[in-house]
């Protein structure tokens, strides 16, 4: 079998790379998707150095569709593994997409493809959207409806989240980077001092960030040509981690609203043309006050008529329950989706 060079003759989704021709797949959602015609498809997986230690609550998970049917949802727990995703008798077409499920802080999946056959890209969709956020964005949690368990990437899927289902309602090219626990000014925490190596903003300009390497390269390490993916639109959607540390100190949210400005002005500087929503809201609604106090301070030192806000309704535990560590159901997801696509089209006809 001959190899598909997925650089050239794929559509890629989301900050992919690539490093001795293996696609490297970091962030949430990230993959690619092309045509294929011929009668075999290989993919070799390719686990980086949390596939091959003693904690499965962090193995990379990866899905791959034929047809738009989910054929392969593989937790990579080794080396280097092997799949096959086509095997037929006779020539023939299909669209084959590659989807990583779980999160880039865990850990990232390198992929290959072999075939007997052929690959071309699929064509771009002209609404492009990224989506930067935490576990929300990530789908956390959400295979797992029972509030008492706690994470692991098994159960983590970014396609039922409400940002995956937002870009297929609107049939747009999507591109997220989010972790969960992270924020603006900490990491989710218990107690009184931030976590601020779990912040969103010092990672923004690479191609994402991981506990895992391959043979010493990690995500975060390779700065992100922000002209390969160029969004007409940006959702931010954190603040959630934050206020378990902000909680209701003015003072602490203060300093959340200023470093929210901060951030806006990198990712404006990053994708000058881009509308730029800020949500938070589904696990939360107190920190809202304080996004915005962030907008209207960034909005003091700059001239900027797209961006706005919007407050996502709060999770309905008692009628639509709870995924892992109290997060949104699929169903809650769905709410928000519904509720974000309709916000999007309104959007969407003012640029």
């Amino acid at each position: 079998m001959d190899r598909l060079q997925l650089d050239k003759n794929a559509k890629l989704t989301g900050r992919v790379y690539f490093k001795d021709e293996i696609m490297l797949l970091g962030l949430s959602g990230s993959g690619a998707s092309f045509t294929f015609d011929g009668t075999k498809l290989v993919l070799n997986l390719k686990g980086d150095n949390i596939a091959v230690g003693d904690n499965p609550i962090d193995y990379a998970r990866i899905a791959v569709y034929v047809d738009g049917k989910r054929v392969v949802d593989e937790m990579i727990d080794c080396a280097e593994k092997e799949i096959t995703v086509i095997d037929r008798t006779e020539n023939a077409q299909s669209v084959v997409e590659i989807i990583k499920l779980s999160e880039s802080p865990m850990s990232a999946v390198g992929v290959e493809a072999f075939a007997e056959g052929s690959a071309e890209a699929l064509p771009e969709k002209p609404l492009k959207i990224e989506f930067i956020g935490d576990s929300i964005t990530c789908g956390y949690g959400v295979d797992d409806e029972d509030e008492n368990h706690q994470f692991t990437t098994a159960t983590e899927d970014v396609t039922k989240a409400y940002a995956y289902k937002t870009a297929k309602a609107l049939d747009a090219e999507y591109s997220m980077f989010s972790a969960s626990g992270y924020g603006i000014i900490s990491g989710y925490t218990e107690g009184d001092e931030p976590i601020s190596e779990q912040t969103i903003p010092q990672f923004y300009c690479s191609y994402g960030f991981s506990r895992g390497n391959f043979a010493g390269t990690a995500p975060q390490d390779i700065p992100w040509d922000f002209s390969k993916y160029i969004p007409q639109i940006i959702v931010i959607n954190l603040g959630t981690n934050d206020d378990s540390y902000c909680r209701d100190y003015k003072d602490r949210q203060a300093v959340f609203s200023k470093l929210y400005a901060d951030f806006l002005a990198v990712v404006r500087e990053k994708n000058p043309q881009a509308y730029i929503l800020c949500t938070v809201g589904i696990m939360g609604e107190r920190i809202f006050p304080a996004v915005e106090e962030g907008i209207k301070i960034y909005l003091k030192s700059h001239a900027d008529s797209k961006i706005s806000s919007m407050m996502f309704h709060e999770q309905d535990g008692a009628n639509d329950g709870f995924a892992a560590n109290w997060h949104p159901t699929e169903k809650t997801h769905q709410k928000a989706a519904t509720v974000l696509t309709e916000k999007l089209r309104e959007i969407i006809k003012s640029i």
